[in-house]
């Protein structure tokens, strides 16, 4: 492959794809359709509306998702580089995770499907009875990591899927699942404990190429906004954070005000308590 070609830092530092955050395609997406949407009215945000909008749901839990995934994938150590939003190709597609170890080179897709029952058996995934693709294209990423990964490295270059999915229940037919399918808890123990298949140097070499976009992505220059973006995400967590407590609040004194006062007294001390949530919230 050849030469990767990488911007630098304000200050001469080389950045490489350590400085990309967990989840930062599905945030991307996320915000891109919260801007898209008109905000909140003052009467929305004084009663305690979701700012979430319905159409960004299914983006927001995936990036909680990888995020979590990434906090158990962090846990392995000095031995491992954890790479995450890995880009591949020519568009906006990437990969969740990429982990390079003494235990081998893996693959991680990450599924959120908090709430739900998921089965998994052969090449199939079932989320609620519900066939889905997930299996399919966690092995697609398995195969198209090795095929980048190898050419950069000049050799065989194995790339192992793993799917993580965060499920209510997870169970498993009886036929093995064809991409190894774990829960997020479980994710950094089954790494850590394959067999150790990579010296320490080759480890070294392979973590190198795997940090270069160029290895990746036909675009080889690194984007690094990805902390504005991470801090978009979180102001919106906060937001959805205070609204729930707010809302919380706000039955909370109306149902003591129900108990305790007269119907006319209800509603004055309804606009007190939400009045003083609304200040407290800015």
């Amino acid at each position: 492959m050849g030469e990767h070609t990488t911007t630098t830092a304000r200050g001469g530092a080389k950045l490489t794809l350590r400085a990309r955050k967990p989840g930062y395609a599905v945030m991307q997406e996320c915000l891109a359709i919260q801007a898209d949407g008109p905000g909140l009215t003052r009467w929305q945000r004084f009663t305690g509306a979701d700012p979430l909008r319905a159409e960004a749901g299914s983006w927001y839990k995936g990036a909680l998702g990888e995020r979590q995934v990434a906090a158990e994938l962090e846990a392995l150590g000095p031995e491992y580089t954890v790479l995450h939003a890995v880009p591949v190709g020519r568009r906006s597609t990437d990969i969740d995770h990429v982990v390079v170890g003494p235990t081998r080179v893996f693959s991680i897709n990450t599924k959120n499907h908090s709430g739900h029952t998921v089965w998994v058996g052969g090449r199939t995934l079932l989320v609620d009875g519900h066939r889905t693709p997930h299996m399919h294209r966690a092995l697609q990423e398995g195969e198209r990591a090795t095929a980048l990964l190898s050419a950069a490295a000049g050799g065989p270059t194995p790339v192992q899927p793993v799917i993580v999915v965060a499920a209510e229940r997870l169970r498993f037919g009886d036929k093995p699942p064809a991409a190894v399918t774990l829960e997020p808890a479980q994710v950094g123990a089954w790494i850590a404990g394959l067999p150790r298949v990579h010296s320490t140097e080759a480890v070294r070499y392979l973590s190198m190429l795997a940090e270069e976009r160029g290895t990746w992505h036909v675009d080889a220059v690194v984007v690094h906004d990805t902390l504005r973006h991470v801090q978009r995400f979180e102001r919106l967590e906060r937001d959805i954070a205070a609204a729930t407590a707010r809302r919380r609040l706000l039955r909370r004194a109306l149902g003591l005000g129900v108990l305790a006062l007269p119907a006319g007294a209800v509603l004055g001390y309804w606009w007190a308590v939400a009045a003083g949530a609304l200040a407290a919230g800015g």
